[in-house]
């Protein structure tokens, strides 16, 4: 196989990294390869066969042009400074640059210890690689920027955490690995030189276009506030709740990394925590938008001694770019928000219809992601769905009127609105139920749950009979829903 490796961290930025290697895998099987993404990339895997996969991608065979490294990097946990962290159970194999020229990351996940593992054993249980598999191409299918899953296999070890489970590495593709915490590690330890230089890698190798900034590293803290906004925007969209919003587990290309304890909302209501370990939820559903806002101010923190370089005076219009993220997140969630209601142009009262929608979904414990495409359906003139959702006929009867009205607004045939509204609010997601009982399953050896539900959140918007069962919400007597970090 050859992966065509162009290794610019590892060449431009020695000293923010240190060497690493995978251990040795006992008795390592694919447990699931993504083809299509392997073409995205450009590996020439086309004829590999399913041993070859194995060894490369269990890291028990190096790849020819690899240079394998752990991150270094630090970040605030729970809202607690970790001065030092880093890659401790993961490592990059190198860098590959895509037929249609965008870099990105091929990284182990679970692949053993690290300089950087403390304690850790560096492994990874196969529940949270599938799940991480699962989860990130479902966000990837639903248009949320997203690192990828290339491929999972299992080692034929045992991973001790409360209980034995079975051990699997995952293959993990992204734009890079730079964080929020990257950034804070070198302005902990080093100061302006180390921080200027990993601003410029980045720029360089994210945001070209910002090079020619009158300050390229004010330029940048605005551009990652951007992605950020949007991100969460995406997330709050969908239902998806993180789970650990740590600004080490903040990429700053904007996508979604590290799927630990993050699962999706089935019952609305704003204060939902699926994370074990977030006992004060921290993390909640509503929460993430302000832990958004307090990331990003530590990330211009970290970044003021390249600002403050260029022009001291930059230093008051970085907070100015910090103290104007809530009006910029809401401009951007209003503006996802009418897209999901079928609303096509901005009107003053669109604020109020949106606030006084999530009141109603959490008072009458609506499910979330079925209730955009009921009211589709409403607009088709089938008011079934959305009437199963409800506890009886009048319930959201008053802000139904409203939303009504609002649609009156514009011209825009019934039909054509909720073709519109399908198209962006999805009908399959990976349901807790769903992916516990496809973990479980695969865990006692039985893959195909979870390649069946793979398969269905690969294509999340478009209505087939036989997946009837993927989109129903979860029973009502489902008990509460508790996912775990998986270190």
């Amino acid at each position: 196989m050859d992966f065509a490796f162009d290794n610019g961290f590892h060449a431009a930025m020695e000293g923010f990294y240190a060497p690493a290697e995978a251990a040795r895998p006992s008795v390592p099987a694919l447990l699931a390869f993504n083809q299509a993404l392997a073409e995205r990339l450009g590996l020439a895997v086309g004829r590999a066969k399913d041993a070859q996969l194995v060894r490369v991608f269990s890291g028990m065979e190096l790849p020819q042009g690899a240079n394998p490294l752990a991150f270094a990097y630090a970040g605030h946990q729970f809202g607690h400074f970790s001065s030092q962290l880093g890659d401790g159970r993961a490592l990059l194999l190198g860098e590959v640059i895509a037929p249609d020229g965008a870099r990105f990351d091929i990284q182990l996940k679970g692949s053993g210890p690290t300089a950087f593992s403390r304690n850790g054993d560096g492994k990874a249980a196969i529940g949270p690689v599938l799940r991480e598999y699962l989860v990130s191409e479902a966000m990837a299918a639903m248009g949320v920027p997203t690192t990828r899953s290339l491929a999972a296999v299992a080692t034929g070890d045992l991973v001790q955490r409360e209980q034995a489970h079975p051990g699997a590495v995952l293959t993990r593709v992204a734009s890079s690995h730079i964080r929020v915490g990257t950034f804070q590690f070198f302005a902990a330890h080093f100061g302006v030189e180390h921080v200027t230089q990993l601003s410029d890698y980045t720029i360089h190798r994210h945001f070209p276009e910002l090079v020619e900034a009158t300050n390229p590293h004010l330029a940048l803290l605005d551009r990652v506030v951007g992605l950020q906004c949007e991100l969460v925007g995406h997330w709050l969209g969908i239902g998806f709740i993180h789970g650990v919003m740590n600004t080490d587990n903040v990429a700053v290309s904007g996508e979604t990394l590290d799927y630990g304890p993050c699962a999706f909302m089935d019952r609305f209501a704003v204060n939902t925590v699926f994370s074990s370990i977030d006992a004060n939820g921290r993390y909640a559903y509503g929460r993430q938008p302000q832990i958004m806002h307090w990331n990003m101010a530590r990330f211009a923190e970290a970044l003021l001694p390249a600002i403050h370089a260029v022009d001291p005076a930059d230093v008051d219009r970085a907070k100015a770019i910090v103290d104007a993220i809530p009006d910029r997140f809401r401009d951007i969630w209003h503006h996802r928000m009418r897209a999901k209601l079928g609303l096509g142009q901005a009107d003053e009262a669109d604020g109020r219809l949106i606030d006084a929608l999530f009141g109603e979904l959490e008072q009458h414990g609506v499910d979330f992601t079925s209730f955009f495409r009921a009211l589709a359906q409403l607009l088709r003139g089938d008011g079934a769905m959305l009437q199963a959702l409800l506890p009886d006929a009048e319930a959201m009867a008053p802000w139904i009127a409203d939303w009504w009205a609002q649609l009156e607004r514009e011209a825009i045939a019934p039909l054509e609105r909720a073709d519109a509204m399908d198209a962006v609010n999805p009908l399959y997601i990976p349901r807790n139920h769903q992916v516990e009982a496809a973990l479980e399953a695969a865990e006692a050896g039985d893959l195909a749950p979870w390649t069946a539900l793979l398969e269905v959140v690969q294509n999340p918007y478009v209505l087939r009979p036989a997946w009837q069962d993927y989109a129903q919400p979860a029973p009502a007597d489902a008990g509460p829903y508790t996912t775990f970090c998986g270190t």
